[in-house]
């Protein structure tokens, strides 16, 4: 059973700073696009941001330029740099990993972690 533990959540406060990290299983993290996904009270699941090897970054319009996904290939683990947070920000993130060609929905998700930005 594919299985990806994710960690770093927590409380912060606006305009601050957090890290998620996601590690994977090495036999799907090389070929696999590795995304970030969060979930509001009561709203839907939405794309965060996604890292493929070869088909690069994507990012929702409301994270582009305070958020950071990138990868560590020897450590089959990717990351998530969040800055200048919001209190819109505050979800539950999950990792996924799914094939390229196919929707999210279908692939692998970790448990997921909360992210709690206020004062």
């Amino acid at each position: 059973q594919v299985q990806l533990v994710e960690s770093g959540g927590g409380l912060v406060e606006p305009g601050g700073s957090l890290r998620l990290s996601c590690l994977a299983p090495r036999s799907i993290f090389s070929v696999y696009t590795m995304g970030w996904f969060r979930q509001a009270p009561g709203q839907e699941r939405d794309l965060v941001a996604t890292i493929h090897s070869r088909a690069g970054t994507k990012y929702a319009d409301s994270v582009k330029g305070r958020f950071t996904i990138s990868r560590d290939n020897d450590k089959n683990t990717v990351y998530l740099q969040m800055n200048s947070l919001r209190s819109e920000d505050t979800a539950v993130y999950y990792c996924a990993a799914y094939s390229p060609d196919r929707n999210p929905e279908t692939g692998y998700w970790g448990q997921g972690t909360q992210v709690t930005v206020s004062s």
